[in-house]
């Protein structure tokens, strides 16, 4: 478990299904993800109970909950690679804590884990080009756009353009 003055950004529980399912079936949510909308109870219900048996500790993918006061309000997803010296993220917020300092918040929290915690070398995110909020928020943070990959993912039916981000454990924050 990690904290922060308002968050705690913890282990997935069952209690969190009802939330998942409706933060990530909201369209403006989803709407640069992934995933296709909605998402089913029952589809949540099995994305949480994996997320509850995965080690945050273990080299892959980690999917951190994101608690504001007993409530989950997003997700982090942490995948360290192989290597053990850098790892991907990427964050998922309900729409209704946009705009209020929680993702930046929690993505600060979890960058000072990997690098005070994990030893990690560096740190990369990607996201649709066309996704301005999270690109603020990664700049904000202190991640450097260090490329736009032009239509090099195809999701929802369209091609779509990559900015690549990347943080140093010695980049100034």
């Amino acid at each position: 478990m990690l904290t922060t003055d308002r968050l705690v950004i913890r282990a997935f529980h069952r209690d969190d299904t009802a939330a998942l399912a409706a933060y990530r079936s909201d369209p403006v949510v989803a709407r640069y993800q992934s995933w296709e909308t909605p998402l089913s109870l029952k589809d949540a219900a099995k994305a949480v109970a994996e997320y509850a048996a995965d080690d945050p500790d273990m080299n892959g993918w980690y999917q951190w909950a994101i608690d504001l006061n007993g409530v989950l309000i997003g997700d982090i997803g942490v995948n360290v690679h192989d290597n053990c010296m850098q790892a991907e993220i990427g964050f998922t917020l309900a729409a209704q804590y946009h705009r209020r300092g929680y993702g930046t918040e929690a993505v600060e929290r979890i960058v000072e884990h990997l690098f005070a915690d994990r030893r990690l070398h560096r740190i990369s995110a990607e996201c649709d080009a066309r996704n301005v909020a999270s690109a603020r928020l990664l700049r904000k943070v202190g991640f450097r756009q260090e490329g736009l990959l032009r239509r090099n993912t195809w999701t929802k039916g369209e091609w779509t353009d990559d900015m690549v981000f990347g943080l140093l454990e010695t980049d100034p924050r």
